[in-house]
């Protein structure tokens, strides 16, 4: 299975970006983190600098369309094959900046996708 990114990661057990990252581990798939706030969640470090990542897939996203454009510039340095945009994180300007750069853009909800082998 190919690499994701959790992107907007919490600790927060009851955030769907925790219950996502606990369902990819569960899947057995490769699953890293990035949040603001650093910890370990069932021994995936979510961490706090980008220059981290490398060889990933996909980004799932978990931070809304108004906190997106500074990571702009990030999400085509990582050069994920997709990025899956999650309820409530849906942005036109940024789908079109990354089918721009052969990036494919997906509107869909991780734990559906996980929930229903389509991941």
């Amino acid at each position: 299975m190919k690499k994701t990114l959790v992107f907007g990661a919490s600790l927060k057990s009851n955030r769907y970006s925790n219950l996502a990252l606990n369902r990819l581990l569960d899947h057995n798939i490769e699953t890293e983190a990035f949040g603001l706030k650093a910890g370990k969640i069932r021994g995936a470090q979510i961490k706090t600098n980008l220059n981290d990542f490398q060889n990933i897939h996909t980004i799932t996203l978990y931070i809304g369309a108004a906190r997106q454009p500074e990571y702009y510039g990030d999400f085509l340095k990582i050069k994920p094959k997709r990025v899956i945009f999650n309820p409530g994180t849906e942005n036109p300007e940024l789908y079109k900046i990354l089918e721009d750069n052969k990036i494919e853009v997906e509107v869909a909800c991780t734990l559906v996708l996980l929930s229903t082998n389509q991941y």
